[in-house]
């Protein structure tokens, strides 16, 4: 081997032990990501109201209210099951201070979005995020996901998949949320 090339194998060989150890301090010492947990605020995040068409930031919107986010897609079966029992439980306590945050991540035009939720009837908030990216933000998984806000916008529960949100067990938490002080 010529001095040239055990110089360049050198080289090389020293890039490559540095990017590893750059790559192993970046995972030792990186902080971790918050994300979206029980017990923690809600991540803050914008979206488009598909109503209005205004950009609104989840935590400042919904201060206050007792709140359920709940991220979904038009082509997500599960989600298309949910939605009712979403509908139903909006009905059942909205006019008390309860709110439904459903976040569409459909990477489409709000056109067949808007057509979805008409056919369904929903009548609670319907946001979209086209980028998916508030998916990277909460650290979900899947589609749906959702997440349960106190009035000070603090996670108390989350469903990772599809839930009958009109059964007594979130009834019980809905009524606690909304009774609680605090």
């Amino acid at each position: 081997m010529s001095a040239a090339s055990r110089r360049a194998w050198i080289a090389v060989t020293l890039v490559a032990a540095s990017l590893g150890v750059g790559a192993w301090a970046l995972v030792r010492y990186a902080p971790q990501p918050e994300g979206a947990q029980v017990g923690r605020r809600i991540p803050d995040f914008r979206l488009r109201q598909l109503a209005t068409g205004d950009t609104i930031g989840i935590r400042t919107a919904y201060a206050g209210h007792v709140t359920l986010v709940n991220i979904w897609a038009t082509w997500c079966h599960p989600c298309l099951e949910e939605m009712p029992s979403l509908e139903r439980l909006y009905r059942a306590y909205g006019d008390r201070g309860f709110r439904v945050a459903a976040v569409n991540i459909d990477a489409t035009d709000p056109a067949p979005v808007l057509a979805f939720v008409r056919r369904l009837g929903l009548s609670f908030d319907i946001l979209h995020d086209r980028s998916g990216t508030i998916q990277q933000a909460y650290q979900t998984i899947g589609v749906p996901t959702s997440f349960l806000i106190d009035k000070h916008g603090r996670i108390t529960y989350i469903a990772m998949g599809a839930e009958a949100w009109d059964s007594p067990v979130d009834h019980l938490r809905i009524e606690h949320l909304l009774l609680r002080a605090d």
